[in-house]
């Protein structure tokens, strides 16, 4: 089936080598689906699926593309995978993501997100011809004060937990390895991306609220929310994935935007608008209203540090990529749900496949109706 998509993104990804990091956790399943749906060629390169049940099992995505088993700690392993698909395009997603795991392991969380990140940019320097290479890091890696002012690109980098810091760590060393490396004599051009708290069907990640309520309630639990006033720029998982592409996309091809080519290799936000900025609490009540059931403060005064208030800027990526959030908080969470209780419900792969690549058109359908600049003809 097409639709009114098939157009920019198509063109720019249709036929082309893709070498994508992370593809068995969330946000990379739902990546490696939308590119395979725009007709790109593959490689996925990370570890086994982080949880059980994953998206990558639900959808079998391992017939869908070239998988790889790697650890990006594995520096030799990183350089052959990147080598070996001569990529047009790098998504690096791969990464410890779990704030209350890395006070776990904390050495492995800056081991995979800050070592694994310059292992896949030092195997970027070996290419020959043009890539364009997307660093993704995350809202977190901002030194968070909790104001109420929104954050930009360049506001300070840090982290209070070892998570929060190993993805500031990440963003120096880009920033580092993009001025030292990748001039403009390089045929590599970098761009990394900060996103903000992500939901969407497949996620089963433990210590996150969305997949919380899905196992809460599938067993008629009451769910448990830890930090009910916490607020978070909650946003749909096609949201930063479509700024990911695009940005990857104008890096590779600087003409499809008016503004000077360098301005694009370089760090940029992708949130939703303020009004999905809501509280755990608010989220978890609008879950309620998709699928019924009921809510328990689950808050423990002992438990690990976790910010409270975070806010994203996103004039940068307005202004010079033409990008925007397409769903509002309240889509989100009505998509995010309806992806749980149509897949809960089915065993065949094909069928999950196909509930995801439908919300993937529908919410393209929905950029071109908003007249997002990725989604023009």
């Amino acid at each position: 089936m097409t639709s009114a998509r098939a157009s920019r993104l198509r063109s720019i990804y249709e036929g082309k080598q893709v070498w994508l990091s992370g593809h068995t956790g969330f946000k990379g399943g739902w990546l490696a689906t939308w590119l395979t749906d725009l007709g790109a060629h593959v490689t996925g390169f990370s570890l086994a699926p982080p949880t059980t049940p994953s998206l990558f099992e639900q959808i079998a995505l391992h017939d869908r593309l070239r998988h790889e088993h790697g650890d990006l700690r594995d520096a030799a392993a990183v350089r052959r995978s990147i080598q070996a698909a001569d990529p047009d395009f790098v998504f690096h997603l791969a990464a410890q993501a779990i704030v209350r795991t890395s006070f776990e392991e904390p050495i492995e969380t800056y081991a995979t997100n800050v070592m694994g990140t310059v292992h896949v940019m030092d195997a970027l320097r070996t290419l020959t011809r043009p890539c364009a290479a997307i660093m993704v890091t995350t809202d977190k890696c901002y030194d968070n004060k909790e104001w109420v002012h929104a954050y930009r690109e360049e506001d300070p980098l840090g982290g209070h937990d070892p998570y929060s810091s190993s993805k500031g760590a990440a963003e120096i060393a880009i920033a580092s390895w993009r001025r030292s490396f990748f001039g403009a004599e390089h045929s590599v051009r970098i761009g990394s991306a900060r996103a903000g708290n992500v939901i969407g069907g497949g996620d089963w990640a433990r210590d996150r609220i969305v997949p919380d309520c899905v196992r809460a309630l599938t067993h008629n639990d009451a769910i448990p929310v830890r930090n009910k006033v916490s607020t978070r720029p909650w946003q749909h998982v096609l949201e930063p994935l479509s700024g990911y592409l695009w940005l990857a996309a104008v890096l590779a091809q600087p003409s499809l935007r008016p503004y000077r080519a360098e301005l694009f290799s370089s760090a940029f936000n992708f949130g939703p608008g303020l009004d999905a900025n809501r509280s755990v609490a608010e989220l978890v009540e609008e879950v309620l209203k998709h699928w019924p059931g009921k809510w328990r403060d689950a808050s423990d005064p002992a438990a690990v540090h976790e910010a409270t208030l975070l806010n994203l800027a996103t004039d940068k990526a307005f202004h010079l990529l033409g990008w925007k959030p397409v769903w509002s908080f309240e889509k989100s969470i009505a998509a995010t749900v309806d992806w749980y209780r149509a897949a809960c419900g089915r065993t065949d792969p094909a069928q999950v496949f196909e509930l995801t690549s439908q919300q993937i058109r529908g919410y393209e359908d929905d950029a071109v109706a908003a007249g997002v600049a990725w989604a023009e003809a």
